[in-house]
């Protein structure tokens, strides 16, 4: 056992920045400021010292510990949307229209832009290097479902809502066929430009935008066909997701026309099944089942993936566990176990 899930250090942003230079993603953007804001926040999340929800963001990776090489991460937004910067989005719809007179009906497909002042806790920031894909370790779902163990140990930090921005199909050169057909004709803006402007500040989109409906129809059928669909390289994370609970909500980016996928936070299988246990030796156990396991001591989160046991309301870890995870017989740390299907 060789992969640390661990909370980002300050250490890590080249790796993490190399890393991101790679894959496209609003929320863990290639910017060496930004990522270097990003760390400095999510120390201070984990330790609890977050002055509000909306500035609280959790930021984790895994490490390949032999090499000391961050090769994964993962985010967690406490809050996206205020009032002062609301969560965007398309809610999708169907309209009917008949005509008596012609014999003709149509149902329409149809756009309404939303704004959330009071947003849902948004996970993101998905990455895995490459070379480190495939791995009979899993290392993209493990990375994408520590976050909801973290969920279960201190759900107080969250909202009771859980969000996760899919990306759709793009060009091989990053173009959005949507933006191009619709974002662009009411802002002007090329997008790459509105998407780096929106990461600062939502108001144009709350002041160009139409308010009235928007019937997809009068869009190009390239425009049309990547509305709430997903890129072939996010297809397994949307399948993991609906495995522990998420669902499509109907709703879609208004940039790029990606589905968003939703669940209640209690409703999320990870998160109900986190448990509290004390550790006990791992010399003696039935180790066939898998779970997650992460203990956070002074706001020093880490965690992994291991087999596990449990008697008489004490938890048996494998050896290799306790030297990654640097605990002894004692230490309280939290599971929550991993179905078959989900991995």
């Amino acid at each position: 056992m060789n992969f640390l899930l661990r909370e980002v250090e300050q250490k890590d942003l080249q790796q993490i920045l190399e890393l991101a230079e790679s894959f496209s993603l609003l929320n863990l953007p290639a910017d060496e400021r930004i990522i270097g804001e990003k760390i400095s926040r999510s120390q201070k999340s984990f330790k609890g010292e977050a002055t509000s929800p909306e500035d609280a963001e959790y930021f984790f990776v895994v490490e390949d510990v032999e090499k000391k090489r961050v090769v994964g991460t993962s985010l967690i937004l406490s809050k996206h949307g205020t009032e002062d910067s609301p969560h965007t989005y398309f809610d999708l719809t169907k309209k009917e229209k008949y005509s008596k007179e012609l014999g003709v009906g149509f149902i329409h497909q149809v756009l309404k832009i939303n704004f959330d002042s009071d947003g849902p806790t948004e996970i993101g920031g998905l990455l895995v290097d490459g070379s480190y894909r495939g791995r009979p370790e899993k290392l993209g779902k493990q990375i994408s479902l520590i976050r909801f163990l973290y969920m279960g140990m201190y759900k107080n930090r969250f909202e009771d809502r859980i969000l996760c921005e899919l990306t759709p199909p793009l060009s091989s050169d990053g173009r959005s066929e949507f933006w191009e057909a619709l974002g662009r004709k009411f802002t002007g803006l090329p997008y790459a430009e509105a998407d780096y402007l929106s990461r600062q500040n939502k108001e144009f989109i709350k002041n160009l935008f139409p308010e009235e409906d928007i019937y997809t129809c009068i869009l190009d059928a390239k425009a049309r066909y990547v509305i709430g669909r997903v890129g072939l390289s996010t297809m397994p994370a949307k399948h993991l997701l609906e495995n522990i609970g998420f669902k499509y909500l109907n709703q879609i980016d208004p940039f790029d026309g990606g589905p968003h996928y939703g669940a209640k936070m209690n409703e999320i299988t990870l998160v109900k099944k986190c448990k509290k246990y004390e550790v006990v030796s791992g010399k003696v156990g039935h180790f066939d089942t898998t779970a997650l396991v992460g203990l956070d001591e002074g706001g020093g989160f880490r965690g992994c993936m291991s087999y596990f046991d449990v008697k008489n309301n004490k938890i048996i870890l494998p050896e290799n566990t306790f030297s990654l995870l640097k605990i002894a017989a004692g230490t309280k740390v939290y599971i929550s176990p991993i179905s078959e299907g989900v991995l």
